[in-house]
């Protein structure tokens, strides 16, 4: 004869640890029920490699009184003028520096977001001073001294 009030359980293995960070995963302990704490990496999905110092929330709201930085004029025609002298486009600058093109194209109009790393690169690439005193003047490289 058979128990009809017994009950028999039968259990899988846990997953190893790199199964259950799949979204599928995921999906299905929320419906068991189960208690799922995720987390989102800030900029995980990006491959930025420059962070804004500023509060981005609060600049993409822009009052009156809080505006984002942006290159001034005369250093985005210094850059323009720079590229030109040495017969780069701006593509070409973009991929000394490692930066997109877009990048080039943002700082030459003067809508771009001043980085220092940025600026220090092109600086070396171009051979001119774009910050502080001597703005527009050829900058000493350390190796080029004589």
């Amino acid at each position: 004869m058979s128990d009809w009030d017994t009950v028999t359980v039968l259990k899988k293995r846990a997953p190893k640890a790199s199964v259950m960070k799949s979204e599928q995963a995921v999906n299905a302990a929320r419906r068991q029920g189960i208690a799922v704490d995720t987390q989102l990496k800030w900029g995980a999905s990006s491959n930025k490699q420059h962070v804004t110092t500023k509060n981005t929330a609060k600049l993409d709201r822009e009052t009156e009184e809080l505006k984002h930085d942006t290159i001034p004029l005369d250093v985005g025609k210094l850059i323009q003028q720079g590229r030109q002298s040495k017969n780069m486009s701006q593509k070409e600058l973009a991929t000394k520096i490692n930066e997109k093109p877009q990048v080039i194209t943002d700082y030459e109009a003067g809508k771009g977001i001043p980085n220092n790393v940025i600026l220090g690169k092109i600086e070396r690439v171009l051979g001119l001073k774009l910050r502080g005193k001597g703005k527009g003047k050829a900058v000493q490289l350390l190796g080029s001294q004589k």
